[in-house]
């Protein structure tokens, strides 16, 4: 709404070209969306896509009224025209040759395109990390995906492993199989691969866009232990499920708890990161006093 009022009280913008535009947009990537939400978006590896993409309106909408007001009357058409015209090309592309990938990806060059040419530069750094964020709600192809995500099974199923037999679990592992007691556990690729990380990254990359530190160091270090953080937070529901199984039975392990212990997977990892951040800020706060000090 605020967009829109902004739009009425600037007669030299037109309401019915961005009308245009969206149900230019909707024309094109509703039936895109609708099919991944029938496909793969329904797997447990790419469940987070729809979750992305909203996060994502929502950067752009939180953003909007200062995009506009920056980018009033600055439209960029000789970088634009071209950008927008390659993200069409992406998009026949992927469409054509049935490329999600392309075909979704798509989408931030055409959406980068319209915003230069219709409010410039200036106005696309201000939607620059809601396009970004786009990026986390991509499918990866098959090969890279199952390259990346045997190495990263492994560690968290050993880590796994070491944890729960340092606390006196009869537990073995085997590849990326653990056995504890008369319960065997294969460490899937929605729990500890590589579509589980990207989606902990998004939440980390959310959170650091959210909180806008002023100190450089706490952005970058946050930034920086995302990944190992989200690799603890892999561990945490691997051992919850192997838990889960071994105390309450397979059938627990993999009905509505299995469910329960995603949630474990992002509330351990926001906890972690939050308590990451405070520990920062501490730092900060006593390199700040020793320099007063010192000064």
């Amino acid at each position: 709404m605020t967009a829109i009022r902004a739009t009425l009280k600037n007669p030299s913008e037109s309401v019915i070209a961005w009308i245009l535009i969206a149900l230019g947009l909707l024309a094109l990537y509703v039936p895109t969306v609708v099919f991944l939400m029938r496909g793969i978006w329904s797997s447990d590896q790419y469940a987070h896509g729809p979750i992305v993409l909203g996060i994502a309106c929502w950067l752009a909408y939180r953003k909007w009224p200062e995009m506009w007001a920056i980018g009033a009357g600055k439209p960029s058409y000789m970088i634009g025209g071209p950008v927008f015209i390659l993200g069409i090309l992406f998009y026949i592309i992927g469409r054509l040759q049935q490329i999600d990938l392309i075909e979704l990806g798509s989408a931030i060059w055409v959406l980068s395109g319209i915003l230069l040419v219709t409010r410039g530069s200036e106005a696309l750094k201000k939607q620059w990390f809601a396009l970004f964020f786009m990026l986390f709600m991509l499918p990866l192809p098959g090969p890279i995906v199952d390259t990346l995500t045997m190495p990263m099974k492994t560690a968290v199923s050993y880590v796994a492993e070491y944890v729960l037999f340092s606390a006196g679990y009869p537990i073995a592992r085997t590849g990326v199989i653990l056995q504890i007691g008369q319960y065997k556990l294969l460490v899937a690729d929605a729990c500890a691969g590589l579509h589980t990380l990207f989606t902990l990254e998004a939440l980390g990359l959310l959170y650091l866009n959210i909180v806008r530190h002023d100190s450089f160091f706490r952005n970058l270090t946050l930034a920086i232990l995302i990944v190992p953080i989200s690799f603890t937070a892999n561990v945490i529901r691997v051992i919850v499920l192997t838990l889960i199984t071994y105390h309450f039975g397979d059938e627990a392990g993999q009905g509505f708890l299995h469910g329960f212990a995603g949630m474990v997977l992002f509330l351990s990892a926001l906890i972690i990161i939050m308590g990451v951040d405070s520990l920062l800020q501490l730092l900060h706060k006593y390199w700040a006093s020793q320099r007063g000090l010192a000064a």
